[in-house]
């Protein structure tokens, strides 16, 4: 009897020596074999601010745009001097922006004519000291500053802070769970997953305030209060 040649032997091999490869657990979330229950907590911390920061600028108006930058550029000369001799330091100061435009005179049917030009200069500037900070916006009042934005507060190492609301969201989200679970005769076995948002958000930017206003203020009150950052977590937990 002549035996057939076994070519299917090779093939087959071939498929087991592959098989141990696919069924491989992979590395992906484990399946949830009790209950899956998701809480949203919040943590927040407050932390009076320990920076301001300030818009300062000189507006200028002139015949011609040559002396309007001129006239800008030594004003605003002395209000940068003034900050820094109130002990601002250079990295505090930044310019913001310059800006040169021409005015108009309209009449009715007529060409709008160029009447002369108006220049400006902001400079955002920061504030470490919050209570000096109203001595010194008086000071680059008398400088010749006469466009003022502000204060905006913040709390400069934000990241510290907002680490002590993450652990107190935790524990939030933690504790629900507890008591959901607790409610409906289970227990927590392991958290699934956790997101979070921030929530910190700084004040809104107060409107301008003018050197007519500021130059009737004996001394500008700067008050700080407090601030809240705080962070939302999204927290699913299996329960068995």
């Amino acid at each position: 009897m002549i035996s057939k040649p076994c070519l299917a032997l090779p093939v087959a091999g071939a498929l087991f020596a592959a098989l141990p490869a696919v069924a491989q657990p992979m590395g992906g979330p484990q399946p949830i074999a009790g209950t899956r229950l998701d809480i949203s907590a919040e943590g927040s911390v407050n932390r009076a601010p320990d920076i301001a920061t300030i818009s300062a600028g000189v507006v200028t108006q002139a015949l011609s745009a040559a002396d309007a930058m001129r006239q800008n550029a030594s004003r605003m000369a002395a209000t940068v001097a003034a900050l820094k001799a109130s002990g601002v330091a250079d990295r505090d100061i930044q310019t913001a922006s310059i800006n040169l435009s021409p005015q108009y005179r309209y009449a009715e049917n007529k060409a709008p004519e160029i009447t002369g030009y108006q220049a400006s200069n902001q400079v955002s500037v920061r504030f470490r000291d919050i209570k000096r900070a109203g001595a010194i916006l008086d000071t680059l009042v008398k400088q010749g500053a006469n466009q003022i934005n502000g204060p905006v507060f913040s709390v400069e190492k934000a990241d510290a802070v907002l680490d002590e609301a993450r652990v107190a969201a935790v524990k939030a989200a933690r504790a629900r769970a507890d008591l959901y679970a607790q409610a409906a005769g289970l227990r927590v076995k392991r958290i699934i997953s956790i997101s979070e948002s921030q929530n910190y958000a700084p004040p809104p930017y107060p409107m301008a305030m003018m050197a007519a206003r500021a130059e009737k203020a004996a001394d500008t009150a700067i008050e700080p209060g407090e601030q809240k950052l705080s962070v939302s977590v999204a927290v699913s937990f299996e329960l068995e």
